[in-house]
């Protein structure tokens, strides 16, 4: 091959887009696509305003600052486990917790208080919250009501903060 050729061939795929390099069908299709006005509410709703961000970033701060207080401090496990273990028989697992079809083994180990606080992301949600692994050989996570896991975040944060 030439040289001039081979430059007019690195300057034509350096200017090419992913979209440009996809097949004429498979451009029309996702044109289409996107001029409809139902994929365009679908995508003006998965964009967040600046407000949303912050929230979404204050609550994020919130529960990182839990999550190592959780890993780095055996008391901050303990006091959030026993406010847990007492909620749960006042209120019942129903109230408190996300799912409501637990395993026996797993009911055992939530109603004797033998489980683990931690914080990881929820599959359905895609949201950190608040967690409990029972104890033992049960491999299963229950994750608690999103309005619950803040309500424990907040009253972290605030006994932090006195």
């Amino acid at each position: 091959m030439s040289a001039p050729f081979v430059m007019a061939l690195n300057r034509y795929t350096m200017s090419m887009s992913w979209f440009d390099s996809l097949p004429s069908h498979e451009k029309q299709r996702l044109r289409k696509r996107m001029r409809s006005p139902e994929e365009y509410e679908k995508l003006r709703e998965r964009v967040k305003g600046p407000e949303d961000l912050e929230r979404e970033m204050a609550k994020n701060e919130l529960l990182a600052e839990l999550k190592f207080a959780l890993e780095t401090e055996p008391h901050v496990q303990e006091e959030l486990k026993k406010e847990i273990e007492k909620d749960l028989r006042e209120q019942g697992p129903e109230e408190m917790l996300e799912s409501g079809d637990l395993s026996p083994e797993a009911q055992e180990a939530l109603a004797s208080g033998a489980f683990e606080v931690g914080i990881e992301t929820n599959p359905d949600t895609g949201n950190e919250q608040i967690v409990l692994r029972p104890e033992g050989n049960v491999a299963e996570k229950v994750s608690l009501q999103q309005s619950v896991s803040e309500q424990y975040t907040v009253a972290f944060v605030a006994s932090e903060g006195s």
